[in-house]
């Protein structure tokens, strides 16, 4: 390969090794380029899977600052840049693996920490941020409805006590007058009467004949 093209090649290694939030070594030894294929339609959107040259995977991760990849860089290797889900991409590398023996996972990086095949396996084993996120959700929502309870439970009482209240007025109005549960007073009673006294006392013509018979003295007087 020309220098130029090495050049290249090291440069592009260096951004996907920036750009994604891990990266998996593999040895594909033994698959063919249908499987190969088929991994990278398996990781989807996840990760990206590329074959790669170990002498310039080396320079690229020493140029990106990823180190423990030394060792790991023996054999035909292919790296699974993981650009979305970690753990949905491990999974994704886990179960090809378990269906095709002739895919090693051999280690990788995670947020520039260096990771072993075991490590990546744990990953694998985690649930998905889907699925993390949901139960998040669930939670969230079983507080609010609890917060919201709480709160309603003092409202739905004293909505129970007001309808009981009137329906117990409505049986015996005294309750209003002299108080809740407690009888009207005496003076309240009084008063009561005197105003029902006042309001269906008839109404007569006295008033007027006394008028009449002051204005008549009024001009007897006057004449004598």
């Amino acid at each position: 390969m020309a220098r130029p093209d090495k050049t290249a090649a090291v440069a592009e290694l260096v951004e996907s090794f920036q750009d994604s939030a891990g990266a998996v070594l593999t040895e594909y030894r033994g698959l063919t380029v249908k499987q190969l294929q088929d991994l990278r339609r398996a990781l989807g959107e996840n990760a990206s899977y590329a074959v790669v040259k170990n002498t310039l995977t080396q320079l690229a991760a020493s140029e990106a600052g990823v180190e423990g990849f030394d060792a790991l860089l023996t054999g035909p290797t292919a790296i699974a840049f993981i650009n979305g889900d970690v753990v949905e991409a491990a999974k994704g590398l886990r179960d090809f693996a378990k269906a095709n023996p002739s895919l090693v996972i051999k280690g990788g990086v995670l947020d520039g920490k260096p990771l072993d095949a075991t490590e990546i396996a744990k990953i694998a084993d985690l649930e998905s941020r889907e699925v993390l996120l949901g139960k998040l959700a669930g939670a969230m929502l079983a507080s609010l409805s609890q917060a919201v309870y709480l709160l309603n439970a003092p409202l739905s009482q004293a909505a129970r006590l007001a309808g009981a209240l009137q329906e117990k007025a409505q049986q015996d109005p005294s309750i209003l007058q002299g108080g809740a549960g407690e009888p009207a007073t005496a003076s309240d009673d009084a008063s009561n009467e005197a105003e029902e006294d006042t309001a269906e006392a008839p109404v007569t013509d006295e008033a007027p004949a006394a008028e009449e018979s002051a204005d008549a003295a009024s001009e007897e007087t006057t004449e004598a």
